[in-house]
This record gives C-alpha cells, structure tokens and sequence, in this order.
C-alpha cells in the first residue's frame, strides 16, 4: 500500500499544479483569484476523496477535518495553496497536500489496526498566506492565531480596489464554521534556500525564523511636463525612489555575507504616464537578518539613505513600518520530536533557519509547533523554476506523516 500512497501523491501534486498553471511551468494562484478558486475547490474534492469533512472560516481558512472522536482536539497540518504572480509549483502547495495525504495514510491505519488517538487531525489551507493581492502576508493564520483582526484584515484592498471581505464573499466558499480546536501544529515546506542540497540531507528541522524589519514608503514630489518643466525645478517621486532602491540594495555591502538581506518590491507611483513627472511613488522595502543588532543598524542606514534621497531629489518621503520581529525560535520539543522521527526512519536531516515567513511562524506562538523543511533545487524560490524532486517530495510526506502519527497517539 506504501508505493500506491507514494504514486498517488505524485499523480495527485500534479493534477494540483495544472490548476492555474503558467505557460513557464509554474503557476497563478493569488488569493481568492481565478487560479485560486480553481484549486481550492479541486482539493475539497480531494480532501472528500480521502474522507475528511471541509469547512471554512470568516477569513476564507479551508478546513479539511478528520474526526476520530469528537471530543478531542485537532492536530493542525497545514500551509498555503495561494502563490505569487508567475510563481513555483512547490511553495506551500507541496505541504498542504503532504499534510492531506499524511492525514489520509494515518486514518486508514487507524482503520486497519483500531489504535485510539488521543487528537483528532485537520488539513489547513490558510488563506493569503503570500500576501501578493491583499496585504499582509500570512493573513489567515494571522487572524486564527489572534495577530490580526478579522475586520482589518476583511478591509484589506488590493491594487484594484477590492476588498478581502468582496473577494470572499463572491467566492462563496462554505460551510463557513467555527475554525476547529487546534492543540498542536505542523507544517511540511520546500526550503527556498540551498543549505539542504548544499549538504545533501532531505530532511530540514526548522529552529528558527530570521528576524525583520518592513517599511512601506512613499515618496511625494510634483507632477510636471517630462519636457518643460527644468530640471532645476523638478521634485521628481520616481527620481527619489530610485535613489532609494539603489542604496537599499548597496546596503548589504556594509555586512559580511549571509548577515543581512535587503529588498526593494510592490512598486505603485503617479500618474504613470510616459509624458509626466511622477507625484508619488509607493514601494516596499524589506530588511532580513538572524541578528537584531544588523537589523537595527540597517534600519539606522536605512533612515539615512532617506534622508539623503530627499535633499537630493527635492522631495519628501515617508516611511511606515509595516512587520518588525526579531529572530524567532521554534519551539524545541517539536524540534525533538522531529528528530526522532527522521532518526527512527533513517533519514539525513539537520538543524536550519527559515529566511522566509511561514503560517507555522503565527502558530507556534499558540501551540507547540513542528517546521520541517525539504531540499529546494538551487534554491529557487517565487519562481516558475522552482523544483523539489519527488524523491525528496516523497521522503518528506513519509517524515510528515509520522510527526503527525506521534502528536496524535502521545
């Protein structure tokens, strides 16, 4: 039965990624867009298939239940099926189906051997987790975890003016219920980095989160004739913001590689027309280090390299702080666990940081959490390249499974 689980999940990741596929092998799949919608009622299709009963939350979470008594607890095994625009097949999608099938393999040999658990299971499907159409990023677990409220995070817009609250509501989704108890959580991930196929394990035990700094700024100028305005006169936004853009990237020099990570992203401006001087320029900018004393002389550069981008461009510019969080440890006994686990099956495995935020980063702060990682080729990520074999694949649904047998039955 274990080589027909196997072939399953490979047949079933990709009929998964056909759903709003690209031309460039990878796929479009932004919150609650058509791609989306496409996917998420191809896995409630699934998650019925393999005996779970599916519900929803306000914020549009997708719940795929399985019930063995229903007076215990769920064991949480989720990620995301959202993606970014022209994105990878891997990220997010590979773990919510590995959670899917973990589940199923565990209730058939609950089936089999009558063994009593002492948690139930639910596959999770959080919504928004990319935060490419409806800011911020990891939205759903946001909300479930009490980080962010429902109504702010309903109120969220996205670049054409529609709103979390309308996108859900015309996608309809349902039985919109009360999100179910969750006691524990684990959550499977492709790397996004190249430190496991670097070493040549297949197994990532996630330890930490690295720490971050995130800014929206707006740059204000104004608007002028691309011919007759002199350019002694102009207050030029999009001059401003790529004086800006250029030092941000410039910055990482200062530090030994490997300390810090800077990123400029989601560029907006006004009037956007090729004849007119920009008003205003929107842009992200986003500061990643393990350390907090980097981040914090970064932040410090970064205010700088504001201040000097103002005097030269004749403009103003605002910056809002959006995320800010230091390096974030997991919690060690799923780290231990999972070492057990990969240790019992034989498998190669090693302690890691996470670069990139998860869903698991908003629930290990209310249950015990387990993140595990697997091998990422090249460390592509956000890409249409993006590619894990299905040895690894399969390697992690087989680590996976048994994290989830061990928070059910201890």
């Amino acid at each position: 039965m274990n080589q027909d689980w196997n072939e399953r999940f490979l047949n079933d990741f990709e009929a998964l990624s056909a759903n709003g596929a690209t031309s460039g092998g990878g796929v479009e799949r932004q919150a609650a867009s058509g791609g989306d919608l496409k996917n998420r009622q191809w896995f409630e299709e699934l998650l019925k298939e393999l005996g779970a009963t599916v519900t929803y939350d306000e914020i549009g979470n997708q719940f795929g239940l399985f019930e063995f008594d229903p007076a215990l607890p769920f064991v949480g095994l989720g990620s995301h099926l959202d993606s970014q625009p022209l994105a990878g097949r891997y990220d997010g999608a590979y773990g919510v189906l590995a959670g899917a099938h973990a589940a199923a393999r565990l209730a058939e040999r609950i089936n089999s051997t009558g063994e009593k658990p002492l948690r139930n299971l639910v596959v999770i499907n959080w919504f928004n987790e990319e935060g490419s159409r409806f800011a911020p990023s990891m939205m759903g677990s946001s909300v479930f975890s009490g980080k962010l409220e429902l109504q702010t995070a309903l109120q969220s817009t996205d670049l054409a003016g529609t709103t979390v609250k309308e996108a859900i509501a015309q996608a309809a989704w349902g039985p919109v219920k009360t999100a179910p108890e969750i006691s524990e959580y684990a959550e499977i991930h492709v790397e996004q980095g190249k430190e496991l196929e670097k070493s040549g394990n297949q197994i990532g035990l996630v330890t930490a989160t690295w720490g971050a700094r995130k800014f929206q700024l707006t740059v204000k100028g104004e608007q002028g004739h691309t011919g007759s305005t002199l350019m002694a006169d102009r207050k030029d936004a999009l001059f401003g913001a790529s004086l800006v853009i250029a030092s941000v990237r410039r910055l990482t020099d200062n530090y030994q590689p490997g300390e810090l990570q800077a990123s400029v992203l989601q560029l907006t401006l006004e009037p956007n027309s090729p004849v007119t001087i920009a008003r205003e320029v929107k842009f992200n900018v986003d500061l990643r280090s393990p350390s907090s004393e980097v981040l914090e002389s970064a932040q410090q550069e970064l205010d700088s390299i504001i201040l000097a981008a103002e005097d030269e461009s004749k403009t103003s510019i605002l910056k809002e702080q959006t995320h800010h969080w230091d390096l974030n440890p997991y919690p060690r006994d799923g780290v231990e666990l999972s070492r057990q686990v990969v240790e019992e099956l034989g498998i190669s495995h090693q302690e890691i940081f996470t670069v990139a935020g998860h869903d698991s980063t908003n629930m290990k702060d209310l249950v015990s959490t387990v993140m595990l990682f697997v091998p990422s080729k090249d460390g592509i990520s956000h890409n249409e390249a993006e590619y894990t074999s299905p040895e690894d694949c399969l390697a992690g649904v087989k680590v996976f499974t048994e994290v989830a047998a061990k928070l059910i039955f201890s």
